[in-house]
């Protein structure tokens, strides 16, 4: 039996390859979301998403991280972002670039808050799961 050293490296190389399916998956999701969807559904489903999207590439970053700080991670980074937007900087930005509107946003919204500890959620049990499968 090889030592636990011997399997990490194609370990990290499948947790890598999963985090970056995952994050192809995650934007295409966001994309068809907003292509089928509009309103709070939209809105609300695409907050999920920003932050399952950032978990996956906390995870593809850095792939011995433990599923619970990768969701802390994520969630901090959304929250971080949403609170951001008090300040008006993001949506300075947001009204010269697409990009920084797709990333900062531009508006508060508290209800966001919550949205967002959704997706750490669902990135969590993900990980979790698939964690558990590939024992």
């Amino acid at each position: 039996m090889p030592a636990s050293g011997d399997r990490a490296g194609p370990l990290r190389a499948r947790t890598r390859l999963a985090a970056a399916a995952a994050v192809v998956v995650t934007v295409g999701a966001g994309l068809g979301l907003r292509a089928v969807a509009t309103g709070d559904p939209a809105k609300y489903g695409g907050d999920a998403l920003y932050t399952v999207l950032i978990f996956a590439l906390i995870v593809l970053a850095l792939p011995r991280v433990t599923a619970l700080r990768a969701a802390t991670g994520a969630l901090a980074v959304s929250w971080t972002v949403e609170f951001l937007q008090l300040t008006g900087v993001p949506a300075g930005l947001s009204r010269h670039s697409a990009v920084a509107r797709l990333v900062l946003g531009s508006t508060f919204n508290a209800p966001d808050l919550f949205w967002y500890a959704v997706g750490a959620a669902v990135g969590w049990l993900a990980h979790t799961a698939a964690g558990r499968l590939s024992r």
